[in-house]
């Protein structure tokens, strides 16, 4: 993008945007608004302490959580059965219900801090995830066809297609949202000895800088001429606005290809102002970011409908505790959930209304169980 100009942002700290002034498209669309005056436009340097956006248990919280935890096992039922009713936290619930409030009508992420992967079981570790999770988001939705609920995102170099796959890379990804899930979260079993960072920016922010400086961008973006492939070809715009909220949705890989994924030759391919837009927000996000050096044990929960998310390039060390283990789950709360656009019902559906198999494993599945897609369905 060409320089000629450059402006500070109102509303957000220390931002100025080189924005390239147009003529053929001087305003926003119709029924967009100007700015967006809310809790979710942040810039990474609004926080400047952890305790912001950081919950750290306390020693009576964590006893709380192995109480739950005895309570439940001794139900005997079905680990993907516990909720707030079968895992009582009487002081930590009130909490995790304001860190839920927070998510989805606040700044648009939390983590929870100060459980010890080492002190619990992979099982245990995992039902206190849940009932932790239930106090956020309580429903729980598929992540692929094959119906895993538990998405491992571990470094994985045995074939070729494995290491070519961002779950499994070790590569830095762009920011970009999960196909789905109002909520995405996930839990850090064990970080990698060098990067690995968790960077999130607000779509909030992101909108309103393109708004004061590159309306014809915005209105790119609010086209229905985006041609994603993944999960099927669709297409649809990037960004909507309905009932006073922005909802972002995109990741590079549906829209470019990727090693992973190749596109198909017969689909089309992004224009030069499409290509540019991508560009702008990438631009944009890593200047507003927020960068989170994550611990064992932490429990993060971001709105996936108006946070980005992206991970930074990382090495895993040779001990067990210095190799990146993610298990990431999509969510949503039915109290709290945002009106979802017409046009990502789809993909919502599959993962939280569709009746069929759901698979919960608690380590990593050889890839069959990880649908490698080659070509759009």
């Amino acid at each position: 993008m060409s320089t000629v100009a450059t402006a500070p942002v109102v509303g957000t700290p220390g931002l100025a945007l080189h924005a390239k002034a147009r003529t053929d498209v001087p305003t926003l669309p119709a029924g967009l608004p100007a700015h967006l005056s809310h809790k979710l436009a942040w810039a990474g340097p609004d926080f400047n302490k952890s305790s912001d956006h950081i919950l750290v248990l306390n020693d009576v919280e964590l006893a709380e959580i192995k109480a739950a935890l005895e309570s439940y096992k001794a139900l005997d039922q079905d680990g993907d059965l516990v909720e707030e009713a079968n895992f009582p936290l009487p002081t930590l619930g009130p909490k995790l219900k304001g860190l839920s409030n927070d998510v989805h009508e606040g700044k648009g992420f939390c983590v929870i801090r100060g459980i010890n992967p080492a002190s619990y079981s992979v099982e245990d570790l995992t039902l206190a995830y849940l009932g932790v999770q239930s106090y956020i988001a309580e429903q729980r939705g598929r992540q692929d066809k094959r119906g895993n609920m538990l998405v491992h995102i571990v470094a994985d170099n045995s074939t070729k297609q494995a290491a070519d796959h961002h779950r499994h890379s070790t590569k830095a990804i762009t920011f970009h949202n999960e196909e789905a899930g109002d909520v995405v979260s996930w839990l850090t079993r064990s970080t990698a000895a060098a990067g690995g960072k968790c960077i999130i920016a607000s779509a909030y922010t992101v909108y309103n800088v393109l708004a004061a400086t590159r309306p014809d961008v915005i209105r790119t973006l609010a086209r229905s001429d985006w041609p994603f492939a993944l999960p099927r070809f669709q297409c649809r715009p990037v960004i909507f606005y309905r009932d006073s909220k922005l909802v972002m949705n995109f990741g590079r890989a549906a829209l470019l290809g990727s090693e992973a994924h190749p596109r198909a030759q017969h689909l089309p391919s992004l224009t030069a102002r499409q290509i540019e837009a991508l560009e702008s927000i990438e631009t944009i996000a890593k200047a507003t970011q927020l960068e989170i050096q994550t611990q064992a044990g932490d429990m993060h929960f971001i709105n996936n409908l108006a946070i980005l998310h992206r991970r930074e390039g990382f090495a895993n060390g040779q001990a067990p505790t210095e190799k990146r283990h993610l298990v990431r789950m999509r969510l949503r709360r039915a109290e709290k959930g945002w009106p979802i656009p017409r046009e990502l019902e789809t993909e919502w559906d599959a993962a939280f209304k569709k009746h069929g198999v759901k698979h919960w494993h608690v380590e990593p599945m050889p890839s069959y169980f990880f649908p490698m897609r080659f070509q759009p369905n």
